[in-house]
């Protein structure tokens, strides 16, 4: 646990840098859930070895990194909640990632996960809390930290309760995987459905710009 304890705040948020904000500030962001958007969803995954990319996400990350946008994962981990892996394990999923995202040229600035679950085991059985999808607050953690720009900011999911943290953050856009979704006045949610669209997605964070 002590490589875990590094980056964990109150227990049950795992708050990871990997810019500074010199490097991000004022700028938007890709914010990015991860199992199911960046990896292959295989339920609470925990072992390194079975973690794989999903090849669509690949290019939208760098087109983010060329255009200079900060890409930061917020992912809900209630499985750490539930007892079915814990902060060590998700660490080397965590680090895996990271290191096949490297391996395809791909940059994180941030990595920030949130466990708390309602039907958690103690002390992490938190409902609703302001940290866990659909709630904002990882996003806002992140804004915190780096300096970014939400208002400005994109964020692709493939749950609703993505585009819902999106939108509660202050993002004008959110690209939901595989569906579509409605009844979020202000917020234009994009269906990620074929090619065309996640080329559009692509073209979408490569004009992605600081605001004047």
């Amino acid at each position: 646990m002590a490589d875990a304890e590094l980056h964990l705040e109150d227990g049950g948020l795992w708050v990871q840098p990997l810019a500074v904000p010199a490097e991000t500030a004022g700028r938007p962001a890709l914010f990015l859930d991860r199992d199911g958007t960046i990896n292959v969803d295989t339920g609470y995954p925990r072992d390194p070895a079975e973690i794989a990319l999903l090849s669509p996400i690949v290019p939208v990350i760098r087109a983010a990194n060329t255009a200079h946008i900060p890409v930061v994962i917020v992912s809900n981990q209630s499985g750490i909640a539930r007892g079915l892996l814990d902060w060590n394990d998700f660490a080397a999923v965590n680090a895996r990632l990271l290191d096949l995202l490297a391996e395809q040229g791909c940059f994180i600035a941030m990595v920030l996960a949130c466990a708390y679950h309602e039907r958690g085991k103690r002390p992490l059985n938190v409902a609703d809390h302001p940290m866990r999808k659909p709630n904002p607050g990882m996003l806002f953690r992140a804004a915190e930290l780096l300096d970014l720009d939400l208002g400005g900011s994109v964020v692709v999911g493939d749950k609703p309760s993505d585009m819902k943290a999106g939108r509660r953050a202050g993002l004008g856009e959110g690209w939901l995987i595989g569906g579509t979704c409605s009844g979020m006045p202000g917020f234009a949610c994009r269906a990620l459905l074929s090619d065309p669209d996640w080329a559009a997605l692509i073209e979408r964070v490569s004009r992605l710009s600081v605001r004047s």
